[in-house]
């Protein structure tokens, strides 16, 4: 194939899976990037050898050099420490932002014409500092979480309604983290919105689990983190972009005045497609969305500080 998509920290359980799920879409070959030696190669020529069992035709490699990235068309960084119990995303800053900073260097020099699609945590965080590390334009760099906040709030959604999750729209906006903004009026069950189909009571439970959905599954695991719906959820922003589709998601990106805050990344509605970031989308919010996601972006803001950036 001719296009390319590399994965940095691909020998960890979100890095493989969004391999997986890239290869089985057919539409790049796949380079698997992590520090681990044997690690990356061998699970690469163990997702290989599941294609022709899958009926998937897409070339999987591994390497722990960075190397191996030049000329990607999406790098997808997935590489950092798991959140373990009782940690909030915050308290992996310091650990993460070392590891981030590297990779973003490495793209930069090896793939200075990629999008950078940012899975690592305190995600938002993480994204403004592959932007400014990179130098890259800012359509080209973006992070993952709302599709996977949105992800999981249609999830709730279905599950309580007894439907199914297809017919669910949701959109999440904010930060991914404790202060992320569901919004119920934009979230709609086969055209209807869910303030029409749930008490109020049902929808403060799902909202709050959705905010909390990360950590429950932390809670669960208990030696691991979430990584089949966060994998998942990159793989789809990887496709947008190469099949230019021009998918209306919610993701962290680079905000210039939008939505009242400049200077910071943060999850809002973006059309997504060829060109990247191709527009960001602004909706009308209530006062209270408004002030909920000035909430959020304050506190990414404040995250952003402690880094010195």
């Amino acid at each position: 194939m001719a296009r390319k998509v590399s994965v940095i920290g691909g020998g960890g359980n979100v890095g493989a899976s969004c391999a997986l799920y890239v290869a089985q879409m057919e539409i790049a070959d796949v380079v698997m990037i992590d520090i681990v030696e044997g690690v990356p190669q061998g699970k690469a020529l163990d997702l290989q050898q599941s294609g022709p069992v899958e009926g998937w035709d897409a070339y999987v490699t591994g390497s722990n050099d960075f190397a191996a990235i030049k000329n990607s068309d999406v790098v997808v960084v997935t590489a950092g420490f798991p959140r373990k119990p009782g940690m909030s995303r915050e308290d992996l800053l310091k650990a993460n932002a070392d590891i981030v900073r590297n990779a973003s260097e490495m793209i930069k020099l090896h793939a200075p014409h990629a999008f950078v699609i940012i899975v690592t945590n305190p995600l938002d965080v993480m994204a403004y500092l592959a932007w400014k590390t990179t130098g890259f334009p800012k359509n080209r760099v973006m992070g993952m979480a709302g599709v996977l906040d949105s992800a999981r709030l249609r999830t709730f959604v279905a599950l309580e309604l007894g439907v199914a999750s297809e017919d669910v729209h949701a959109m999440v906006l904010g930060g991914h983290g404790d202060s992320m903004v569901p919004l119920p009026r934009y979230t709609t069950v086969g055209g209807i919105s869910i303030t029409e189909l749930l008490t109020p009571a049902q929808i403060e439970a799902i909202s709050k689990r959705t905010a909390n959905g990360g950590a429950e599954i932390v809670a669960l695991l208990k030696t691991g983190s979430a990584f089949y719906a966060p994998a998942a959820s990159a793989a789809q922003m990887v496709e947008a972009i190469l099949k230019d589709k021009r998918r209306v998601l919610p993701a962290a990106v680079m905000l210039e005045g939008e939505y009242g805050m400049k200077g910071l990344f943060i999850g809002v509605p973006i059309i997504l497609g060829a060109q990247g970031v191709e527009r960001i989308i602004q909706i009308k919010l209530s006062p209270e969305e408004q002030a909920a996601l000035q909430k959020s972006g304050d506190a990414v803001k404040k995250t952003i500080g402690e880094l010195g950036l």
